[in-house]
């Protein structure tokens, strides 16, 4: 029964083999879906699940901003730090340290978490808030945002002169404790 002893470790041989060739193509296939499924993955996301972390995030004419991550909305979050808070509109965003490596999808996102900017800067105009309005050319006013529009908010400097202020020109807006 020699021959039938080869036959038999000839199929185990062919069986491993075959078995060797679909794990190799299932991990090419798993490889090529984790790309594909990262490609859906937004910033906006991953900084959802680095809330209440320490972050950096670098803004142009700003430099680094460093603080506590306490609020990520629709395109824009809110950095938290000694004496002042950041709403940063995430398009103004240049690079980002100390985020988490995971991410919370859009899907798991409460109603809260999917309010606007426009919603932000309205919490900072009831409040009546002192700010530093940081510009996309690199200037700076200090002002009290006074109302917000659609696509722009309406501030005013110390000596009552109203500003308004394209959210396409915004940076950051910095308010700050008296």
């Amino acid at each position: 029964m020699s021959w039938e002893h080869d036959l038999f470790a000839l199929f185990d041989d062919l069986e491993g083999q075959a078995a060797a060739a679909w794990e190799a193509d299932r991990e090419a296939e798993l490889a090529d879906r984790a790309r594909t499924e990262y490609g859906t993955v937004t910033l906006a996301s991953r900084l959802m699940a680095s809330r209440g972390h320490e972050v950096a995030l670098d803004l142009p004419h700003v430099g680094r901003v460093e603080g506590r991550l306490d609020r990520v909305g629709e395109q824009w979050c809110l950095l938290g730090g000694v004496r002042q808070d950041w709403i940063v509109p995430l398009r103004a965003v240049t690079a980002v340290r100390g985020a988490s490596d995971r991410s919370v999808p859009e899907v798991a996102w409460s109603p809260i978490d999917r309010l606007g900017l426009r919603a932000a800067l309205r919490r900072l105009a009831d409040a009546g808030a002192r700010c530093l309005l940081h510009l996309a050319d690199g200037a700076r006013h200090e002002a009290y945002v006074h109302r917000v529009g659609a696509d722009f908010l309406e501030a005013r400097d110390p000596a009552d002169g109203e500003l308004l202020v394209p959210y396409a020109g915004l940076v950051a807006v910095q308010s700050r404790e008296d």
